[in-house]
């Protein structure tokens, strides 16, 4: 096997723990949610302001 298609193991060469493993995974999910959060916000915030000047003109 080549070294590209080795996955790359944290700088020590051992291989990754399971709960290292869940955490890292844990982690990047709660970021992708922090984000979709954001975006979700910034859309009701749109839409919000869009009705207001509706009924406002």
């Amino acid at each position: 096997m080549s070294e590209e298609t080795v996955p790359q193991q944290g700088g020590t060469g051992q291989p990754k723990g399971l709960l290292q493993q869940m955490e890292e995974l844990m982690a990047a999910l709660n970021a992708d949610l922090s984000a979709l959060d954001a975006d979700l916000q910034a859309a009701g915030d749109v839409e919000r302001r869009v009705v207001e000047e509706g009924q406002a003109g």
